[in-house]
């Protein structure tokens, strides 16, 4: 049989990094609307599938490893030093209810969802359904997160790729038009008429951008991505395990999680360059997930995989709605609570802009308060799914 074009895992990681840079490039430099509606994660987890599984490109090498034990905590620690829960709750006040009340739904609604289409799905699609709750309550770097934890097939990580995507495209429009049935909701919601006004104030005082990086600012960042995963992973031998769902694998994700919240609480978080650096590792990281996955077997489960996601995308929403009438928030926050649970920082800040411009900023303190509990609600979401199947 002959050999993959690409083998070395330096060529492999080459090609990831190449694939994921053109695809951004690609949006950036275009603007096409072909990007509006499949955004450049599905084709960067879809290109090195279609390499790997032509025979151009190896789906067996020590880099996958490597990026699961490594790059992975990485950007976890990375990505959490910017959440600032005691900000969110400050500017959003019930609007972080709302959120959870989101989160709820999406953790609820995982095994009511699962439960309709569970058998077309395979002994494992819970996991699926697990991995999914990770984007929908925090984001990418939380689906590629809690898929490690659970120890996902590839292909079955493209189901949730795949869902997160097509349910997107539907989510986001109904968020953005949300707008024009303001005056509707506030009567149903029985919403403060001031509330608007306050919520307007409260973000215009959030602290503006961090300086420029320098050199050392990616070298305190490094030791930090390194030295907690490290930590993390001999801590996770030491504590009692629930397979399949918890196991050491699972204890070393919460605990890097934990470590990420607790330096969001120190002078660690005013260190700049944090952000961008762990969404391209993130990035790579979902590339490098396609390039692992077998395509034998998704065409089949991928329909009654949407089905149920649509199904449960439909229950986040009943319950954010139920949020806010119980608490009496607008439908501007309802939105970017909805937005900041399924779409993460990508989306909340646009639907903020849409609703209303000057909630830009709290839309993104919202977003990576998903970032926060992401994992730990997706891990719940999975055993639930387990009891389930």
């Amino acid at each position: 049989m002959d050999l993959p074009l690409i083998v070395s895992p330096l060529g492999i990681l080459a090609t990831l990094a190449g694939v994921a840079s053109f695809f951004h490039f690609l949006e950036k430099t275009t603007r096409w609307k072909l990007f509006d509606l499949f955004p450049p994660l599905l084709f960067i987890y879809g290109v090195p599938l279609l390499l790997s599984n032509t025979g151009v490109m190896s789906n067996k090498s020590p880099l996958y490893g490597w990026m699961s034990d490594t790059v992975l905590p990485m950007f976890l620690i990375l990505m959490l030093l910017q959440v600032d829960v005691a900000e969110a709750v400050r500017v959003m006040g019930k609007g972080i209810l709302v959120l959870l009340f989101g989160t709820a739904g999406v953790i609820l609604g995982a095994p009511l969802a699962y439960l309709l289409v569970k058998t077309h799905l395979g002994p494992e699609g819970w996991k699926a359904f697990g991995v999914l709750a990770g984007s929908w309550i925090g984001g990418t770097g939380n689906m590629a997160a809690v898929s490690e934890g659970l120890r996902i097939a590839p292909a079955d990580f493209g189901l949730a790729v795949l869902a997160d995507a097509l349910v997107y495209l539907v989510w986001l429009p109904v968020l953005l038009g949300s707008r024009s049935c303001a005056r509707w909701f506030s009567r149903f919601a029985r919403v403060d008429p001031r509330r608007i006004e306050m919520l307007e104030r409260s973000s215009g005082e959030l602290s503006g951008e961090q300086a420029k990086p320098e050199m050392r600012h990616v070298l305190y960042l490094l030791f930090l991505g390194l030295f907690f995963p490290w930590v993390s992973d001999a801590m996770s031998g030491w504590l009692p395990t629930a397979e399949p769902v918890l196991d050491s694998n699972s204890w070393s994700i919460l605990l890097t999680t934990t470590f990420g919240i607790l330096l969001s609480m120190t002078p660690a978080k005013q260190i700049p360059g944090s952000r961008p650096l762990a969404a391209a590792l993130v990035i790579l990281f979902v590339a490098n997930m396609g390039a692992r996955a077998d395509l034998s077997g998704l065409a089949q489960r991928a329909p009654w995989f949407l089905l149920g996601a649509f199904i449960w995308i439909g229950l986040h929403g009943a319950c954010c709605v139920c949020g806010a009438r119980l608490f009496r928030v607008d439908i501007h926050s309802t939105a970017i609570a909805s937005a900041a649970n399924i779409g993460g920082i990508a989306s909340a800040p646009i639907v903020a802009a849409y609703h209303n411009q000057k909630l830009v900023p709290v839309s993104i303190l919202m977003a990576l308060l998903g970032y926060a509990i992401g994992n730990y609600g997706a891990f719940f979401a999975a055993w639930l799914c387990y009891l389930a199947s």
